[in-house]
């Protein structure tokens, strides 16, 4: 018997996770870790076995079972620790010794080298293999893994974990000003109780049409129950947009069960559509996702919502159809967003 680390891409599909598990069962193998990641075509499962199988047979008994891009690489006992009690031990020590970032990046993501490189180039590199942490400006640090390619999710978890070796910014300001294409400048602002009124006034001045491109149905109110789920910031972070006294646009980031995804959603008042409010709101979200260590966002839409479309393809989305041929999903890497 032997420890292997085991890693495949499965489409999201009910019942992928088990027949991955029945196929490495069915060659005698004992799973002891366990993790699930998010990444652009699909979801990564990756396995920590004891299996008597080798290598190349434990590979086609996982594509038999549904599994792309399947990766079988040596194990040892060490890496059966909890994951969740490693990074807090790694975080730690970086928060002691943040000078040993790169080191405690290649341990956390068991990568082969890690290195500090300066200059311009420290935007994320074509290869899988490599990984750029932006740490500065014009400063970064590069991991390679030669067997395992980088998944998003240990994109989004570099980026939080080198964080930690910053000093403390500014807060984040409460609102900020946006100034749209035609000089118009609106304020952005966390959304709380106290816009329940202006966010019921922003519905009756929707057009049906703009309420069911938001929720699927030309919905006249807002439910208390769903707004105060949006109010909630253990669900998710939303956004108000107000001018002259008015609340002219809503952006919600929605919390889910899957790992490293949010979703985020859109309602801007019809005289204020085709103005930039609706993109600028969106780039505030997927920052927003990315501070809080998300690896990718979602947005779910009607597929004759041509506007949304083109807003989250000039983001850097990429589009896809769903079970409904009538609805539309975005996926939109959060180290991938289109700079403006």
């Amino acid at each position: 018997m032997g420890f292997l680390r085991i890693r495949t891409t499965v489409d999201e599909r009910p019942g992928r996770l088990a027949s991955l598990a029945a196929a490495l069962a069915a060659r005698g193998g004992n799973i002891l870790g366990l993790s699930v990641q998010s990444d652009a075509d699909g979801t990564v499962d990756e396995f920590v076995a004891d299996i008597p199988a080798n290598p190349e047979t434990v590979r086609e008994a996982l594509e038999a079972a549904g599994g792309r891009r399947v990766q079988v690489v040596p194990a040892t006992a060490h890496e059966l620790t909890d994951e969740p009690t490693r990074a807090l031990l790694l975080a730690s020590r970086l928060r002691s010794m943040p000078w040993r970032l790169p080191e405690l990046l290649a341990e956390l993501l068991r990568a082969d080298d890690a290195r500090w490189i300066y200059g311009e180039a420290v935007s994320d590199l074509p290869d899988p293999t490599q990984l750029v942490v932006p740490v500065a400006p014009r400063r970064a640090v590069r991991l390679r893994r030669a067997e395992l390619p980088f998944t998003l999710t240990e994109a989004a978890r570099a980026a939080s974990f080198a964080r930690l070796a910053q000093p403390a910014g500014e807060q984040t300001p409460a609102e900020r000003g946006v100034k749209l294409a035609d000089g118009v400048e609106v304020t952005v602002r966390p959304l709380t109780s106290i816009y329940r009124e202006a966010v019921r006034d922003l519905h009756d001045r929707c057009s049906p049409e703009s309420r069911r491109f938001r929720y699927f149905t030309s919905m006249p109110a807002l439910p208390p129950r769903m707004f105060d789920r949006l109010c909630d910031r253990s669900r998710g972070y939303s956004m108000v947009a107000g001018h002259d006294g008015q609340v002219v646009g809503m952006a919600n980031l929605m919390f889910t069960p899957d790992p490293g995804i949010a979703e985020m959603a859109f309602l801007v008042e019809d005289r204020w559509q085709g103005r930039g409010l609706g993109t600028a709101m969106a780039r505030m979200l997927v920052r927003a996702a990315r501070d809080l260590g998300y690896a990718e966002v979602r947005a779910t839409m009607l597929s004759d919502n041509a506007r949304m479309r083109r807003l989250l393809v000039s983001l850097g989305a990429t589009l896809g159809y769903t079970e409904d041929p009538g609805v539309v999903e975005a996926r939109l890497p959060v180290g991938t967003m289109v700079s403006a």
